[in-house]
């Protein structure tokens, strides 16, 4: 039942995508540089240039660092823009679209730092919460995880939640990976790296 239900949902998620949009499975040992992955957002575009589409089932956490650099500084046309937050990594939940469910961490660059926010879908009720601020070309631990109907979020050794609409122990949808937007593309190329701490 579970396979029947990721199946019809991939292919939504692909008729949803832009159609110039290619997506690719990629070995996690590709553009490895000290356990780190490169995530490159090209400047006009939106996705990464190597996501990838990852089922997620039976796990209960998504744990990695996370290396930001002089490139992640940008400044948006619209100076309102600047406050929309970019995605980092996570995952669509409950079996639904990321539209739907999902919780991920994200980011944008605001009065001079990097700001990380917990970004979350509830049955389609979008939310955002502003956890920290990091430091460019600092690696930094950040844990996902779940407790009862919640999604729990670790940076810096502090714990932060987030309602969850779905009471199931594990994760059950895609992983979801680097996106700037918002409102505009990337206004330059964007890199973003990347250490996985769980097995996909």
């Amino acid at each position: 039942m579970r396979f029947c239900t990721l199946t019809i949902l991939f292919s939504l998620l692909f008729i949803s995508c832009n159609k110039n949009k290619e997506h690719s499975i990629i070995k996690k040992q590709d553009n490895i540089e000290d356990g780190f992955v490169d995530y490159l957002i090209k400047s006009g575009n939106n996705f990464c240039e190597n996501d990838s589409i990852v089922i997620l089932d039976y796990i209960d956490s998504l744990n990695f660092m996370v290396i930001f650099d002089s490139s992640c500084i940008y400044t948006n046309v619209d100076t309102n823009n600047q406050y929309d937050v970019n995605k980092l990594m996570g995952f669509s939940d409950c079996g639904t679209h990321h539209q739907v469910n999902s919780a991920r961490f994200g980011w944008n660059w605001l009065e001079g730092s990097i700001h990380i926010y917990a970004y979350c879908y509830n049955n389609e009720i979008r939310d955002f919460k502003l956890l920290d601020t990091v430091s460019l070309n600092t690696p930094y631990l950040l844990k996902m995880y779940l407790r009862d109907n919640q999604y729990c979020f670790s940076l810096k050794n502090k714990e932060y939640t987030m309602s969850r609409h779905c009471s199931d122990n594990k994760i059950f949808g895609y992983q979801l990976f680097p996106y700037f937007g918002g409102d505009e593309t990337a206004p330059h190329n964007i890199l973003i790296k990347i250490k996985y701490l769980y097995k996909l």
